[in-house]
């Protein structure tokens, strides 16, 4: 599998991009035990793959050198953008409609697919458009809130408080991102 632009392997893995060989290779065995489509209770292929191709990669010196060098680029680029953001991106009605949509893309997920209701954060970083960095503000509160929680597998589920919540305010939710489209025209 080719990488991806957007693909962590250290998150993939749970570790530092300071992690040794050593303590690479032993978390890999670990979440290569966990995630194996054989592994009836806790398999998943998708896991697994990502599992083994950041494995791939962290594991050959020459790779993971090649692979730091774009990692570290990436990583400058987010941080630039979450210097260089503007006032607007920084307000609390914005930050509580992207609350409000993670909380919808739990909601979704969970009431379209009740076997896997979780959703990794990288997912919902490519489905909202922001950043991590961006994200993390919002993922802290909400699970501060218990309107979301982090699964074994690091997934994001939304909770029964999260789900009473997002139906209470909803209706405000979609009246508030129709009032600026209306304004533009």
């Amino acid at each position: 599998m080719a990488d991806g632009p957007n693909d962590d392997h250290y998150e993939a893995l749970q570790i530092s991009p300071n992690a040794d060989p050593e303590t690479v290779h032993r978390v890999y065995r670990l979440l290569a035990q966990r995630f194996h489509p054989d592994n009836k209770e806790t398999g998943s292929d998708h896991r697994f793959r990502a599992i083994s191709d950041a494995y791939t990669i962290l594991s050959d010196p020459a790779k993971r050198a090649k692979y730091d060098v774009a990692y570290n680029a990436r990583r400058k680029d987010r941080w630039r953008l979450v210097s260089a953001a503007t006032q607007e991106e920084n307000d609390f009605d914005a930050e509580q409609l992207v609350r409000l949509t993670v909380l919808e893309v739990l909601y979704t997920r969970r009431r379209t697919e009740p076997s896997e209701p979780g959703v990794f954060v990288l997912d919902l970083e490519q489905l909202l458009g922001r950043p991590r960095e961006h994200l993390q503000f919002t993922i802290w509160f909400l699970a501060q809130k218990e309107f979301l929680r982090t699964a074994d597998d690091s997934r994001l589920t939304i909770t029964a408080e999260g789900v009473e919540y997002l139906e209470q305010h909803y209706a405000a939710t979609v009246q508030r991102r129709r009032l600026p489209a209306a304004k533009e025209t």
